[in-house]
């Protein structure tokens, strides 16, 4: 199955990417990503900082913090997708086998449905101040939107990212000049304070806000011609990411900390009168939207592939019809609607302790597929292999499932959320801390683990093409 350059709707799933397919230049992933961050959820998220104890100046430095760090793992797998042509989460079978990758990615795919209920929560809200209907009306009809772009597929994702991150900025510094004219800034910045836990609340707020992006970010880079230099995607990434997210979450710190329970309240409503009444009203309410209809696009698309990929590792599946593509992504926004709407009363205490849970599971992946990648294998794999559960890779690898158990659990004594508190916590003043002891102890374990094994060795084909280094 072939996809013509000029063709709007994408028929490849995740099969490889031929180079007679190939196009578009790094400087898109920057578009995309500042499209995808510059958006209310993202705002709230920065806003979290400031309601759990912080105050501005260190909340915008703790948050700027973990969008580079956290942002610098998530463009560490954007330069993945021109080398080889794949979606993201197809990669971790040359780690955890063709089959065994349905650990990870059944985690993914709860994340999708997660963040695509978050944003719908919000995003129906503007969606039913368009529409004249109410919340539940806002968010089914979001959903349905969403759904119909996702189908569209790549081509169109991007589209919407350049539109996105032209119109977002513009109403970002429209907001910020309106918001500027109602607070005192240097009452804000001299109220300086810092609190060692609240602030690694902060770095830990934005990089799970980053590393979530992980599993999926390389599905939006894989159409790139192959010769891309891997520098190029990884700082387009980084930069169009960190910079829209740090832009959107230090307007929610500045937000929070002047509003309060004005703003907590209702989100949507509250940045939107900020702007204004009537038309700007609705130019407002209409942006909202835009901004969580590019990133929900984007957890559906993903969700759409994992779904494939997981299922795929069963039944030797690479391509899809146009109804089946139709069916998965059915099943992303129909599960993701039903949360949206059982939990759309309790969204920010639900929302934090979703984006840090979350954390907990996919920075052992991170670790472990970027070690694997970059260290282990040099950047070269066995394509077809990742389609063969008899192949050099297996069906399923223990070893680095039980490396992946082990991450998981190395981090919950450290670990804090509404639900559980680990015991070392305490000792670290309230501090979370999870994050970083989930990076670091998988990817030590699993270089220690990988470097012995000759199926972990870089495949035959030569050397890696344009890498980190080049």
């Amino acid at each position: 199955m072939t996809e013509s350059p000029k063709s709007l709707v994408e028929q490849r799933s995740i099969d490889v990417v031929p180079d007679a397919e190939r196009h578009g230049s790094p400087v898109s992933q920057f578009t995309l990503w500042l499209g995808a961050n510059l958006q209310i959820t993202a705002v709230v998220t920065g806003a979290l900082a400031v309601v759990f104890g912080g105050d501005v100046v260190w909340s915008i430095v703790g948050l700027a913090l973990g969008n580079v760090l956290g942002g610098a793992v998530m463009a560490l797998h954007s330069a993945q997708g021109p080398k080889l042509g794949l979606p993201q989460m197809i990669q971790s079978r040359a780690q955890f086998g063709v089959r065994g990758a349905v650990v990870p990615l059944l985690l993914v795919i709860l994340m999708y449905v997660g963040f695509f209920a978050s944003g719908s929560v919000l995003a129906g809200q503007a969606t039913a101040e368009l529409t004249h209907t109410g919340d539940t009306t806002g968010i089914v009809l979001f959903a349905v939107v969403t759904a119909v772009t996702a189908a569209v597929g790549y081509r169109v994702i991007h589209v919407l990212g350049r539109i996105a991150s032209v119109v977002c900025a513009l109403a970002f510094v429209y907001l910020g000049i309106r918001l500027l004219d109602r607070v005192d800034l240097a009452d804000l910045l001299a109220d300086a304070r810092f609190d060692l836990p609240v602030f690694l609340l902060a770095v830990s707020l934005s990089a799970s806000w980053q590393l979530a992006f992980g599993p999926y970010v390389a599905d939006y880079s894989r159409y790139l011609p192959r010769t891309t230099s891997a520098r190029a995607t990884f700082w387009w990434t980084l930069s169009g990411s960190a910079l829209g997210s740090q832009w959107s979450m230090t307007f929610g710190v500045l937000v929070a900390a002047s509003a309060g329970g004005a703003f907590m309240s209702n989100q949507v409503e509250y940045v939107v009168g900020l702007g204004g009444t009537g038309l700007v009203a609705s130019l407002l309410y209409f942006v909202i939207a835009l901004g969580k209809l590019t990133i929900n696009v984007l957890n559906t698309y993903g969700g759409f592939m994992s779904m494939v990929t997981g299922i795929g590792g069963f039944r030797a599946q690479k391509t899809l019809s146009p109804r089946g593509r139709a069916a998965y992504i059915g099943l992303i926004m129909v599960a993701g609607t039903a949360v949206a709407l059982l939990g759309k009363d309790s969204f920010l205490t639900s929302f934090k302790d979703f984006l840090l849970f979350l954390l907990t599971f996919f920075t052992p992946w991170s670790a472990i597929n970027l070690v694997d990648y970059y260290l282990i294998s040099k950047e070269r794999y066995d394509i077809p292999a990742l389609f063969d559960p008899h192949g050099r890779y297996g069906a399923w690898r223990w070893d680095a499932l039980a490396v992946y158990g082990t991450g998981l659990l190395a981090q919950l004594p450290f670990l804090v959320t509404h639900f559980y508190t680990g015991p070392l916590v305490d000792s670290l003043g309230g501090a979370d801390v999870s994050w970083i002891v989930g990076l670091v102890v998988p990817a030590l374990l699993y270089w220690l683990l990988a470097r012995r094994d000759p199926a972990h060795a870089p495949a035959d084909g030569g050397p890696a093409q344009d890498g980190m280094g080049g």
